[in-house]
């Protein structure tokens, strides 16, 4: 029998709506816990959490948007941050096309984080991958002048298509050139499902890219 979904939060709710981001925009729902945020921070498909939990503790005085499809892992990660009060976190359930797309400004964003997104592993599922060269065009775009896009996955097929996707992007610039990604990256937090994936000898692959300061446009005169 399936267990019910607890849905009561014994604390502030850090769920926003793509409408309220529309009609407010992110520096009004970020305060007055944030009034003045050092970054902005994106986590695309956060999952369980525990990794979004980890950048918020160690940045206090940066605003991160967790952004997840599954309304279950959200009501969860709700009830987490309300328990334990953390204030520089707001949750969106929503596709990260569309938040991209439509609810970031063009230079807006420090830093996209996007962990162990579904490979789609069959030939004729691979248009679902979430990075493609449109979707990692939108990413730069919204990138700050020197902001990185974070990405990560276990599955050594779509590591072969994100190398060829990449490079590709106008705009973005390889941390780690001349080698396409690197496999450890000392310091970073592992999630459940890496360590999962570690335990079964699967080493995953990593991305650092970098906005060009080159491919931002000078400042109007």
């Amino acid at each position: 029998m399936a267990r019910r979904l607890k849905t009561d939060l014994a604390g502030v709710d850090r769920r926003v709506s793509p409408d309220s981001v529309r009609e407010q925009g992110w520096p009004r729902l970020f305060a007055p816990d944030l009034p003045a945020p050092k970054r902005f921070v994106v986590e695309i498909g956060f999952g369980r959490g525990e990794f979004l939990l980890d950048l918020a503790a160690a940045e206090p005085d940066t605003a991160f948007v967790g952004v997840e499809l599954s309304h279950k892992r959200v009501v969860k990660m709700a009830r987490r941050l309300a328990r334990l009060g953390v204030a520089n976190v707001r949750l969106l359930e929503e596709r990260g096309e569309l938040v991209v797309a439509e609810l970031l400004a063009p230079a807006s964003v420090d830093e996209f984080w996007i962990n162990f997104s579904d490979p789609w592993p069959k030939r004729r599922h691979f248009d679902r991958r979430l990075i493609q060269s449109d979707f990692a065009a939108a990413l730069a775009g919204r990138l700050a002048p020197a902001g990185r896009l974070q990405v990560a996955t276990d599955d050594p097929g779509y590591a072969e298509w994100i190398d060829r996707i990449l490079p590709g992007v106008p705009g973005l610039e390889n941390v780690h050139a001349p080698a396409p990604h690197v496999r450890e990256v000392p310091g970073r937090m592992q999630t459940a499902y890496e360590r999962e994936w570690r335990q079964r000898g699967r080493t995953p692959f990593f991305w650092t890219y970098r906005r060009s300061l080159a491919s931002v446009d000078p400042p109007s005169e």
